[in-house]
Order: C-alpha cells, then structure tokens, then sequence
C-alpha cells in the first residue's frame, strides 16, 4: 500500500488521473491524499468531486478555502462566479450528496508521519493546540450549527491567537490559518492580504508562516497546498505542493513512502 499526496486540485481531474496512471494508483490498496481547494476555477470540479467521493476510505481530504466559499455560494451568501466554474455542481442531480460529503472533510488530517492541512499551521500552535482548534471547527461544520459558522467566517480578524479567544472570533481565526494563510508578521500575526513569492514582497516585515522565528516546533512534517507563487516548497518538514495546475504549472505529487515527487504539466490555464 502506498500513501500519495497531492497539491491543489481545483476542478483539474484530467491532470490528476493521468497522475494517478503514472504512478499506477491502485483504488482498493493505495491512498490518496489531498490537500484542499479540489474546486473552483479549473474545468471539472463537479467530477473531481465525483471521483474523488467514490474512492471512499481510500482517499484523505482536507478543506480549502475554495471548498469552504463553495458552501457559501450554496446557501445563497453569494453568486457563483463563472472564473469559479463551480455553478455545475450547484445544478447537478446529486449535489446535495456532494456538498454535505464536503462539509464533512477535517481541516487537519493526520498520518503517523505527517499532517495536511491546505494552507499551514499556525506559528503559535503547537500540534496538540492544531488538531484541537481543527475539531473545534470541524465538530461545527458537522452540525446544524453550520450555516451560521459559513455566514460569519469572511474576515481578516482576529490575526493573532489567544486561548481565550471565544465564539465566532476564535473559530474565524481558525478557518484564516487553515485555509488561507501565506505570510506572517515576526510576532506571529496573520497577514492576509499579500499572495506574492517571498522574494517579491515590497515589506521587509512579512515572513512566509513557515519561516516565523517563533514558531512552535513540530514533530510531524506539515504537508500544504494553497500557495502557488512559491511553485512548490521542500524545507525541513514543511512541503507545499500547490505548484499551479490550474494556473497553467504543474499539479505535483508526492508518495510518501519513498519521497519520490511526480508531476503532470497542466492541459490547459483556466486565465
């Protein structure tokens, strides 16, 4: 049995099968795992949500902030954008099946070696207080209480943790760090509104998360997605494998086992 990991999805299923076929992904011995925004902007998001729901136990998801929004757009907070591609999956027989699958996902998943997230961990979180913030949120996600958390999860504060944060405060902080956290200030704070490579930032402040001083050290490596300005990252237990599929680069694999990369160029930009 092997353990494959892939970066950023985001409707490119063709891309991912011809992945799957190199590396001869067998469905009921091997496991795939995936590190968030499976939707939005690529050309088959309804059918990378399809295939991937159907592989069963054998497949490991995390949410990104795109699958998050796709929530929102289902209950109606906003439009689906046609650069989303999503409004398929709105309209398809089986998608309320679909969507409650995804509303299902962790925001952290955790293998002996390893833990996934879609855009990183918190430098102020140990992994003990990472895998109870994600259950936190999760347990909500899992409940009636659901529609309320989406409703209220769109802004950029509180940017610094604090266990005393409460209520909405405290999970919209962790929904940011999950899910759409690139760079940090030297202290810890989130900044959310920069998405540029670390070499082009005009701050001299603003520190990719990975790279905080201060940040909490971690046993586990932290496998990510999300940011595909930095093409890929290999540092000491930390990889990001969002290397821009959708945007025309490559979709990047890893199988853990052996630590043996794969990619697969893009078929065609969605710009």
């Amino acid at each position: 049995m092997a353990t494959y990991i892939v970066g950023d999805l985001q409707g490119c299923l063709d891309e991912l099968l011809l992945l799957l076929d190199k590396v001869n992904f067998q469905p009921g011995a091997d496991i795939l795992w995936v590190a968030g925004d499976l939707v939005a902007r690529g050309p088959k998001s309804l059918e990378v949500l399809r295939y991937l729901k159907s592989l069963g136990d054998n497949v490991q998801i995390v949410l990104g902030n795109h699958d998050l929004h796709l929530l929102a757009v289902s209950m109606g907070l906003f439009k689906a954008k046609d650069k989303d591609r999503t409004a398929p999956i709105l309209q398809a027989e089986d998608s309320k099946a679909l969507l409650k699958w995804l509303r299902k996902q962790p925001l952290l998943a955790e293998h002996q070696e390893f833990v996934m997230c879609h855009a990183g961990i918190s430098p102020q979180w140990t992994l003990k207080q990472a895998r109870h913030a994600a259950r936190e949120v999760e347990a909500i996600l899992h409940s009636k209480e659901w529609r309320w958390l989406i409703e209220n999860m769109y802004a950029n504060q509180p940017d610094r943790w604090c266990d005393s944060l409460q209520g909405i405060e405290r999970y919209r902080y962790i929904i940011n760090a999950f899910t759409r956290m690139r760079f940090c200030y030297p202290d810890g704070r989130l900044d959310m509104a920069c998405k540029l490579p670390p070499s082009q930032t005009n701050s001299e402040e603003l520190v990719p998360w990975f790279e905080v001083k201060q940040r909490e050290k971690l046993k586990k490596t932290v496998i990510f997605g999300h940011w595909a300005a930095l093409e890929g990252y290999r540092g000491k237990k930390v990889i990001g494998l969002d290397t821009g599929c959708v945007w025309g680069g490559s979709l990047t694999m890893l199988r853990w086992e052996d630590k043996q990369f794969f990619t697969q160029q893009a078929l065609a930009s969605s710009e």
